[in-house]
């Protein structure tokens, strides 16, 4: 095999294919990048079992072939080489020559019949705008809970319904949704469609393909091996659904909206951020909401205390209770807008804390992003 190509292109197709690879690979053939060059051009491949990265790009190919060579290596040696174009060629010892400018690297190959055969994926499809996708994934993906004891909390709950599709996640404590427009080509269909992707690989789809224009997003496979491709341009990334049965957390979110609070996103940020300075970090921070805005008072360690207010409307009774900061933190990161209502729900058991709804304050559009958070118990 021996192959020309843009040292730029090369170095952008090799770091996006081994994104999506696992730090450390309990079986060393899953840490290579497969390469294929053909009449065609380059093809680009990583895959895990859990997930998979294909690229193609432009390539003058002198010999086709197939290699399979180490994804991590290959990528830092790309992204460091001079401003040249790049020749890979195999070597007479079936080691790997990579050329750019004065620099050469010999690097060794892995055996490609080893490799396990990348996904393919032909099932019902759609579009989404690339943008509002990626939003979406960042308002929702941090609420996936990060403790695997729980599989199906990791992972970020997408639900096709006609012309919508919602992003759901939760780690128990809170939980996130978003919808966005769903483009499914004009095929009605009456039945919904779910899919529960790992939270990481999301995380990095929506890194991936923000400015994109429209995202394919595809359902395929039956059974242990139920898979969701997402297509942009030349790139493609495939990844394994979580089985389980993703807890029916849309039915926590109240209709009643009537006692609530109207406060400045960045300002409730930034004192949130100040006041916290002094709790430890599973301690929940006091607010109180009233007429004349809200107050915050933390109290930690070692005596060290701190309080302050932020300009609020309060349409409602007065509310004291208790909040995560950093949940908070990241729900107002999310929100998206300059101001943010909280409302205050009620629950028919007196002796158990109402969640709070956040969502961003907007005047006549109906609300796309909600952010459920269940308070903390507060000491008297």
């Amino acid at each position: 095999m021996k192959f020309h190509v843009n040292r730029d292109v090369f170095s952008e197709a090799v770091s996006f294919v081994v994104k999506l690879l696992p730090q450390r690979n309990p079986q060393p053939i899953l840490a290579g990048v497969l390469i294929e060059a053909s009449d065609e051009g380059l093809s680009l491949a990583a895959f895990d079992y859990e997930a998979s990265a294909r690229t193609t790009i432009e390539a003058t190919v002198d010999e086709p072939g197939t290699i399979l060579v180490h994804g991590r290596l290959l990528s830092e040696i790309a992204s460091r080489l001079p401003n040249a174009p790049i020749q890979i060629e195999v070597g007479e010892d079936d080691g790997i020559v990579l050329t750019c400018g004065s620099a050469r690297f010999t690097l060794a190959s892995m055996p490609v019949q080893e490799y396990p055969a990348i996904p393919e994926v032909s099932g019902e499809s759609g579009l989404v705008p690339a943008d509002e996708f990626a939003t979406a994934i960042s308002q929702v993906a941090f609420a996936a809970s990060r403790d695997d004891v729980t599989p199906v909390l990791t992972g970020v709950q997408l639900e096709v319904a006609g012309t919508s599709l919602s992003l759901v996640a939760t780690d128990r404590y809170r939980v996130a949704l978003r919808d966005v427009a769903w483009d499914g080509g004009g095929v009605a269909d009456d039945e919904s469609t779910t899919a529960l992707v790992p939270a990481r690989t999301l995380t990095e789809v929506g890194k991936t393909f923000a400015h994109s224009g429209d995202i394919q997003i595809a359902f395929s496979g039956s059974g242990d091996r139920e898979i969701i491709a997402f297509t942009s341009g030349n790139k493609t990334v495939t990844s394994l659904l979580i089985k389980g049965n993703f807890p029916p957390v849309r039915r926590l979110f109240p209709e009643q909206t009537d006692h609530y609070a109207v406060v400045n996103t960045a300002e409730l940020a930034e004192a949130v951020r100040r006041v916290s300075l002094v709790l430890d970090r599973s301690a929940p921070l006091r607010f109180t909401f009233t007429e004349e805005g809200v107050s915050m008072d933390a109290a930690g360690t070692e005596q060290a205390r701190a309080s302050e207010s932020v300009d609020a409307t309060l349409a409602g009774e007065e509310v004291t209770l208790g909040l995560n900061p950093q949940y908070l933190l990241e729900a107002l990161g999310a929100v998206k807008s300059e101001f943010t209502r909280i409302t205050f729900t009620s629950s028919d058991n007196a002796n158990k804390l109402s969640p709070v709804l956040i969502t961003p304050q907007t005047s006549g559009t109906p609300e796309s992003f909600k952010y459920l958070l269940q308070p903390n118990l507060l000491l008297r």
